[in-house]
């Protein structure tokens, strides 16, 4: 069975608090019993975690190393300004799929640059809690045809 890392940055344990008309009223807690549910479908083991510290989220990173098979990250604000996280995902080398709850490239400009992204196989923006579940499911399909 495939284990999945998801990781997720800055104020998504915030998630139904912070600016709702934005990301919507469903909690972290929701978005993590919809991804345990969307892995039990689909077969595959995940862990979350979340930190608000960058420091962390590299340390994740670089734990995910020999112990899971992909990661899913929505480095939120980090996402615009961490070379640290970018070096981190490259350095593993793991399979990586980039979420985002909104679409950045629709909001303030300084949001347009993801530097996770370059290191991605994917990224998977717009599609609220959604685009977790997409991110999971192209992992499988993914590491599934590379077996």
């Amino acid at each position: 069975m495939l284990n999945i890392l998801v990781i997720n940055g800055p104020n998504i344990n915030l998630l139904g608090l912070r600016e709702p008309d934005i990301y919507g009223k469903g909690t972290y807690n929701d978005l993590l019993k919809s991804i345990e549910k969307w892995s039990d479908d689909i077969g595959v083991r995940t862990k979350c975690v979340q930190s608000n510290h960058e420091g962390d989220i590299v340390d994740f990173i670089q734990s995910a190393y020999g112990s899971f098979d992909g990661i899913v990250i929505n480095p939120a604000a980090y996402t615009h300004t961490s070379v640290a996280i970018l070096d981190a995902l490259k350095a593993v080398s793991i399979p990586a799929v980039e979420v985002h709850i909104t679409d950045p490239e629709t909001r303030e400009s300084f949001r347009h640059i993801s530097y996770a992204g370059m290191a991605c196989v994917k990224t998977v923006k717009g599609k609220g809690f959604l685009g977790y579940k997409e991110a999971l499911e192209y992992l499988k399909q993914t590491l599934d045809a590379n077996a």
